[in-house]
């Protein structure tokens, strides 16, 4: 009977992390409905099984999701995690805080003794390397676009931009015709335009895209391109969502255990 309540915890952190991420995805929200409906249902599910077979976790299940909680937020405050990944992994900590290990064990990797205990942490960690896998990619993408087009992946004012600025706008976009970007509402820009001193204008690369002034700053960019004044492909970012991440990084960690410790491991041999 246990396996069944540990199953159920499993499928229904997996729906609602495949529905939300894929409402992230289509539309960039997602709904708080979702999270207070996964959240009690997960609670309950995890508070039963606990009662019945095993009391005495009780209390660390308490401490796995006040640690979870105030990561996440420590997360959503600092900007690495947005409102929508921060729920996320709370309601997990409330579905999943142990690995479940009744049903099955990882097929390859290994659990870490963190996942015993705040299996959400994994997940996390999980995420983290996928989420840079992404980064390494499109940092490939790049460097091949240039070595075949031959052109100044950098050019005019953003010469001038600082080393890692360049370094994080080539992790995570790609330089792309502005109708596209104007076509795509999920893709941001990665640069904006300014007028000096001298009246000129001045290319600068952002950061962190917002949805604030994302509108604003394209109207910009395509007045200065149908102007002449820059070039017609412009730096934007698909700006995958978190959450496609943090859920694969559930899948991984439910299959193959804890990436990071199982990689430790290896290299110690």
């Amino acid at each position: 009977m246990q396996e069944i309540f540990e199953a159920s915890r499993m499928v229904v952190a997996l729906v609602f992390l495949f529905h939300a991420s894929w409402l992230d995805y289509k539309t960039r929200e997602v709904s708080n409905v979702v999270w207070i409906i996964f959240a009690p249902v997960a609670f309950a599910l995890t508070f039963i099984e606990l009662y019945l077979y095993d009391f005495s976790q009780i209390s660390l299940y308490g401490l796995c999701f006040g640690l979870t909680a105030a990561f996440s937020i420590a997360l959503f405050y600092s900007g690495g995690f947005g409102g929508a990944d921060s729920k996320a992994l709370m309601c997990l900590a409330l579905a999943l805080p142990f690995y479940p290990q009744k049903p099955f064990a990882p097929i390859i990797g290994e659990n870490s003794p963190i996942s015993q205990t705040f299996f959400p942490i994994t997940v996390f960690s999980n995420s983290v390397l996928f989420a840079a896998a992404s980064a390494v990619f499109m940092l490939a993408y790049n460097v091949i676009w240039h070595a075949k087009k031959r052109e100044n992946i950098f050019e005019g004012t953003h010469r001038t931009e600082s080393f890692w600025k360049k370094i994080l706008v080539l992790i995570t976009g790609y330089k792309m015709p502005i109708a596209k970007l104007k076509e795509k509402w999920h893709i941001y820009p990665l640069e904006d335009i300014e007028e000096n001193t001298e009246g000129q204008l001045k290319r600068k690369l952002i950061i962190l895209p917002k949805d604030e002034g994302r509108d604003e700053i394209i109207k910009r960019l395509d007045t200065a391109i149908n102007a002449g004044e820059i070039q017609e492909k412009i730096w934007a970012t698909p700006g995958l969502p978190m959450l496609i991440f943090v859920t694969a990084g559930l899948v991984t960690a439910l299959l193959l255990g804890d990436i990071v410790w199982t990689c430790i491991r290896l290299l110690l041999r």
